[in-house]
C-alpha cells in the first residue's frame, strides 16, 4: 500500500503544487490519517472545528469506520479513486484517508466566497419579491423551492464543460411539462463539448434551433418570482453554477412585453402598460426609417405646415436625411456603450451630459436639424422600456435594416423589410414552439394574458402551446343559484 506522503504527493503534482492544496497527517494510535483539501474554496473554521477535533477522539481499532459513522456533517462521501478525489476538491470538499483503508471519504466543508441575496440590479422591481438569483448554485435552488413547495418539482443536474465542471440544473414541473421536451434539452446540453462554462448565456447558442434571427428565445432573468411564475405556467428553468442569470425556455416573442409585477397589479394598469410598450416597441423600430422614407422620397404624406417647417430647419444642414439621422443613431449607441462599460457612479452623468451637450452643439454647427434629434431622441427613450439585453440588441439590428430599407425605396422599402421582418418571426421555433404563438398562430385561450390580460380569476388554464398535462392551474369560478 501506498504511504501517505507519496500519494499526496501525487495529488500536489497534479495540482502543480499550486499555494492553495494543503494537506497535514496526524498519528491516531498507531495509524495515520491524512487530510488534502483547497484552502482557496473551503473554510478554516470548518475543517478545524468540526473535523480536525472530532478526528482526535477516534481510537485507531477501525479508523475508516468510525470516520464514515461518526463524522458530524451533512455531506459525507465515499471515494475509491484518486480522480475521483482531484474532481470533488475544487468543490469545497476536504478528502480524508486513513491508513488502514484504500477508500477516501470527502467531508463537505465549502467556504462563503459568494455574495449574500440581494435585489435584482438588473431589473427594476417596483412591487414584488426584492430578492435575485445569486453565484451561489445552491442559493439559487433554494430560491426556488422556497416559492414552489411541490414534490413535483424536479431538478435534474448535469456536469459541464471539460475543464470547469460547471453544474447546470433543469428544473421543470414533472406532471406539466411534457417528458419530451425535458429530454430534448437534456440531449442538446450533453452534446455541448467546450472547456468551460462560465454564464449561462454560454450555453445559450447551443440551446436555440433558429439561429437566423436576432430575438431571443430565451427569457434571461435574475429574479425568482419570475422564474416561479414561469414554471407555474408550464416552461423550464435552466439554473447554471456561478451565474445569477437564469434561463427560461422556452421564450415567444409575447413574453418581452410581460413583467413580473404585472400579477401584483390591477388589470387595467396592466394592460395600459402593455399597451404602451407595444407601440414603443413598433415607434423605436420603425421611426427614424420612417422619418428618412417620408422627407426624402414621399412628402407629400406630410402636412403642408410641418413640411415647411421641416424644410426651414434642414435649410442650413449639408447632409442628406438618411446620413444625418445615420450619425445620430451611431452617437447614440456609442453613448450607449459607454453607459453600460463605465463605473455605475460616473456612467450616467456622462451619457446625460454627453447626450445633451452633443446634440446641442450639432444643432448650433448646422451638422443636424433640431427634428432629427428629436425623432432619435423618442426612438432611445421608447427603447428603454425594454429590459432583456438581447431583446433590446435584436431591436438595434432590425432598426438599422429598416433605416437602409426607407432611404433606398422609401415607405416601400419599410413595407418590404416589413414583411421579412414578420417572416422572419413567423418562421423561428424552439422546442416546436412557434416564437409569435398565441399571435401567429392565433389562439384565443392563450391570448388571455398576451398583449391585453384578462382579470386573474380568469386565468384558469396553462397556456396550450406549453403543455396539454395538468393545464388547471386553478378551479373555475362556479356560481350556486338560490
Amino acid at each position: 500500500m501506498k504511504t501517505l506522503e507519496h500519494t499526496f504527493k501525487q495529488i500536489k503534482d497534479i495540482f502543480g503544487n499550486s499555494t492553495d492544496i494543503k494537506t497535514r497527517i496526524i498519528t491516531i494510535g498507531d495509524k495515520q490519517l491524512g487530510y488534502v483539501f483547497l484552502d482557496s474554496v473551503c473554510s478554516g473554521d470548518k475543517i478545524s472545528d468540526f473535523l480536525m477535533k472530532s478526528t482526535f477522539r477516534f481510537s485507531s481499532e477501525n479508523l475508516y469506520q468510525e470516520l464514515l459513522n461518526k463524522l458530524a456533517n451533512n455531506n459525507i462521501l465515499k471515494l475509491k479513486t484518486l480522480q475521483e478525489v482531484i474532481d470533488i476538491l475544487p468543490n469545497g470538499f476536504t478528502c480524508v484517508l486513513s491508513s488502514d483503508s484504500k477508500e477516501w471519504i470527502a467531508v463537505e466543508t465549502k467556504g462563503m466566497i459568494d455574495r449574500g441575496v440581494n435585489e435584482a440590479s438588473g431589473e427594476a422591481i417596483i412591487r414584488g419579491p426584492k430578492d435575485s438569483f445569486t453565484e451561489n448554485y445552491m442559493i439559487n435552488l433554494g430560491l426556488i423551492r422556497k416559492r414552489i413547495k411541490d414534490p413535483n418539482l424536479w431538478i435534474s443536474e448535469l456536469l459541464l464543460g471539460r475543464r470547469t465542471q460547471t453544474k447546470v440544473a433543469i428544473t421543470y414541473l414533472r406532471d406539466v411539462v411534457p417528458k419530451k421536451r425535458i429530454q430534448k434539452i437534456e440531449k442538446r446540453l450533453r452534446e455541448i463539448t467546450i472547456d468551460g462554462i462560465l454564464d449561462s448565456g454560454y450555453i445559450r447558442e447551443y440551446l436555440v434551433e433558429n439561429k437566423h434571427t436576432v430575438f431571443p428565445q430565451m427569457v434571461s432573468t435574475e429574479r425568482p418570482d419570475l422564474a416561479c411564475q414561469a414554471l407555474l405556467e408550464g416552461k423550464i428553468i435552466i439554473m447554471v453554477e456561478n451565474s445569477p442569470i437564469v434561463l427560461i425556455c422556452p421564450g415567444v416573442f409575447i413574453d418581452f412585453f410581460h413583467s413580473p409585477e404585472d400579477f401584483y397589479q390591477k388589470n387595467w394598469n396592466v394592460n395600459f402598460a402593455r399597451i404602451i410598450r407595444f407601440f414603443s416597441f413598433l415607434i423605436t423600430l420603425l421611426l427614424p426609417a420612417f422619418y428618412v422614407a417620408i422627407t426624402t422620397f414621399n412628402p407629400e404624406m406630410i402636412p403642408d405646415e410641418l413640411l415647411f417647417s421641416i424644410v426651414k430647419q434642414r435649410s442650413n444642414v449639408p447632409f442628406p436625411t438618411f446620413f444625418e439621422v445615420l450619425i445620430l443613431m451611431l452617437a447614440f449607441e456609442i453613448l450607449r456603450e459607454t453607459d453600460i462599460r463605465m463605473p455605475q457612479t460616473m456612467g450616467t452623468a456622462i451619457s446625460v451630459v454627453g447626450g445633451l451637450i452633443l446634440g446641442d452643439a450639432a444643432v448650433s454647427a448646422g451638422i443636424v436639424s433640431p427634428i432629427s434629434i428629436i425623432v432619435i431622441a423618442m426612438t432611445s427613450i421608447c427603447g428603454l422600456l425594454f429590459s432583456d439585453v438581447d431583446m433590446i440588441n435584436g431591436l438595434r439590428v432590425w432598426r438599422f435594416l429598416f433605416l437602409i430599407s426607407g432611404s433606398v425605396l422609401g415607405v416601400i422599402g419599410i413595407v418590404i423589410m416589413g414583411l421579412l421582418f414578420i417572416t422572419n418571426l413567423c418562421s423561428t421555433r424552439f422546442l416546436g414552439i412557434p416564437y409569435m404563438t398565441t399571435i401567429a398562430p392565433f389562439n384565443l385561450e392563450d391570448s388571455k394574458d398576451s398583449i391585453i390580460k384578462v382579470p386573474t380569476p380568469k386565468i384558469t388554464k396553462r397556456p396550450t402551446f406549453l403543455t396539454k398535462r395538468n393545464r388547471y392551474r386553478q378551479k373555475e369560478e362556479t356560481h350556486e343559484k338560490d
